[in-house]
């Protein structure tokens, strides 16, 4: 099948090369012209775990294609994702200008029929507004269905290979038929292809990422208040997680979430609440809470040195959101590293794959480690604020050398306590006891 995908982010990247290694002949259309040219290269532009296998086979075996022009893309395609970014306004609402205004361009230029695929996160009402937009110059027929992307940075190709569900919003017949063959490959085991309307899709994908950070930041609260009153959140956690009604993901308590996804789909729900009249409460408060928790590690850093860490030099793991991305929107540890530098605290930071990013947005302002052990020479202690796999069994003793003091604040709970107790480490961690010698 022919396909095009309009937008080569991070959704639509991942989209268009899965789409390709089950043979599809999948284009790509960016209106950047530097980032197509190094596409065409074979220069994955954002690091996701294994997307680089699946783009240079699929580039080399010409199923796999880049292109500005968006005409000569769709002409031949029956299938056209957008997979556009749609960035928060100011006031949290859903910014729709880059899906419409290709909308717009689409009804201009399609030929033939074709299946127009929202694929972005977007409120509901969307594929409303997108078939307006292209129905107003259109001279054929097309269908505009909604579905939405579940991939989870880190394992975004196997949640694409291996969906838990795929989510498709229309009441077309032809457009069923058409997607329901395009996805089958994917969904072998027997995972379902759950046909819905098209609004029901586009609040399915707000309702479960509202309902996931509703979930950590639930677990954030208890870890804070485990601290009140002398009880273990991994206890806690391990208790409520075997409960088959609430399950074990998403109860690892920490310092917030970030991302591209969970702070701009509560904040984008909630606008719709309160335009439709409605108040999401809870979701108020998600917010609320998960704001402060980005930097809930401060008050303990500044407690431990009585409120002065101006001079200290600190080693920081981790930059972004989580492990297995380069994604820094949202990431808990730009807050803190702007409480820090306010705070009169110089940084010495590593993360094996977002540095280059923070280095454009922050430049000078804290130094770049060669590796988590450099970040450590001379620094007074080490603060862990992304849980990368690479940092849960260092060298202690390497460590304790390199530390001023043997002192670490742990914003991702990865280590045991006992543990830090026999390794000499004064830790002070997340909803559990601190261990201070």
């Amino acid at each position: 099948m022919k396909i095009a995908v309009v937008g080569t982010g991070y959704v639509g990247l991942v989209t268009g090369t899965c789409l390709a290694e089950t043979g599809n002949e999948v284009i790509c259309v960016d209106i950047d012209q530097e980032k197509v040219q190094k596409m065409k290269n074979g220069i994955v532009p954002i690091y996701e775990p294994h997307l680089d296998v699946l783009f240079e086979r699929n580039i080399k075996q010409n199923r796999l294609s880049f292109t500005t022009d968006l005409k000569a893309a769709i002409k031949d395609a029956k299938i056209v994702f957008l997979a556009l970014p749609t960035p928060p306004d100011e006031d949290g609402s859903a910014d729709l200008s880059y899906v419409l205004g290709v909308a717009d361009e689409l009804g201009k230029i399609i030929e033939d029929y074709k299946v127009i695929i929202d694929k972005s996160t977007v409120p509901v009402g969307t594929a409303e507004k997108v078939d307006a937009a292209i129905r107003k110059n259109a001279k054929v027929e097309f269908d505009v269905v909604s579905n939405p992307e579940f991939l989870r940075e880190g394992f975004a190709v196997d949640d694409f290979l291996k969906p838990d569900r795929v989510v498709i919003g229309t009441e077309s017949e032809r457009a069923k038929k058409i997607l329901e063959g395009l996805y089958k490959p994917y969904v072998r085991q027997g995972n379902p292809i759950i046909f819905m309307d098209e609004k029901s899709a586009e609040l399915t994908k707000y309702a479960s990422n509202a309902f996931l950070a509703t979930k950590i930041t639930f677990m954030n609260e208890i870890a804070n208040f485990c601290e009140k009153v002398g009880a273990d959140v991994d206890a806690v956690r391990r208790g409520m997680g075997s409960d088959t009604r609430i399950g074990k993901r998403f109860l690892f308590p920490g310092i917030g979430y970030g991302g591209s996804c969970f702070p701009k789909d509560v904040q984008a729900l909630v606008k719709s609440g309160n335009e439709e009249g409605y108040h999401f409460d809870i979701l108020e408060s998600v917010e609320r809470v998960n704001h402060k928790q980005k930097t809930a590690l401060m008050p303990k850093i500044l407690d431990y040195f009585n409120g002065d860490i101006k001079g200290k030099k600190i080693a920081l793991w981790g930059l972004a959101f989580k492990p297995d991305t380069d994604d820094i929107r949202e990431a808990p540890a730009l807050y803190l590293i702007d409480q820090l530098i306010q705070n009169g605290a110089t940084i010495s930071a590593y993360d094996p794959e977002a540095m280059s990013n923070v280095q454009e947005n922050l430049g000078d302002k804290i130094h770049f480690a060669m590796d988590a052990y450099d970040a450590c020479n001379r620094a007074d202690f080490l603060v862990i604020a992304t849980e990368w796999s690479v940092f849960r069994h260092p060298d202690f003793e390497r460590i304790s050398n390199q530390l001023n003091e043997k002192i670490i604040f742990d914003g991702r709970n990865l280590y045991n306590l006992d543990l830090m107790r026999e390794q000499g480490f004064n830790y002070i961690s997340m909803g559990r006891e601190s261990v201070i010698l």
